[in-house]
């Protein structure tokens, strides 16, 4: 086996959850195979560079080994070297952090912890609450 599909690989080194996604990734332009945006169709050989863009992080993954068969959790680093750089995760970090204030557009209204957060955020971030000493 010298070549496997770009989408069978991604699912079975667990990348995504099912082939179907890993194809819509595919056709929405979300994966890269060294740089240049690839189909579903497209076959990986060992040694490429893999980028997949989950926004707002895009993963950067090196192809060690070659499989059409998914597997288990704890073999998978026997087919890929996760190069993704730190600045990456920073962004996944700072996503994380931002939580309930950058709310997506039709999500919904606030659950009432939401709202409850939003409120304690607000009123902590209010000058009066906090005690001020100045030594001249």
């Amino acid at each position: 086996m010298n070549e496997v599909r770009i989408d069978k690989w991604m699912w079975a080194t667990r990348i995504f959850k099912t082939r179907t996604i890993a194809v819509e990734a595919c056709k929405k332009n979300r994966v890269a195979v060294n740089d240049a945006v690839v189909k579903p169709s497209r076959m990986v050989k060992t040694g490429d560079i893999i980028q997949v863009r989950k926004p707002p992080v895009t993963y950067s993954f090196k192809v060690l080994d070659l499989t059409v068969n998914r597997v288990g959790a704890k073999l998978v680093s026997n087919y890929l070297e996760n190069i993704t750089p730190p600045e990456q995760y920073e962004l996944l970090e700072l996503q994380k952090i931002s939580g309930f204030v950058d709310r997506v557009r039709g999500t919904g209204r606030p659950t009432k912890k939401d709202r409850r957060d939003l409120d304690n955020f607000a009123i902590s971030d209010s000058v009066d609450d906090f005690d001020f000493e100045f030594d001249f």
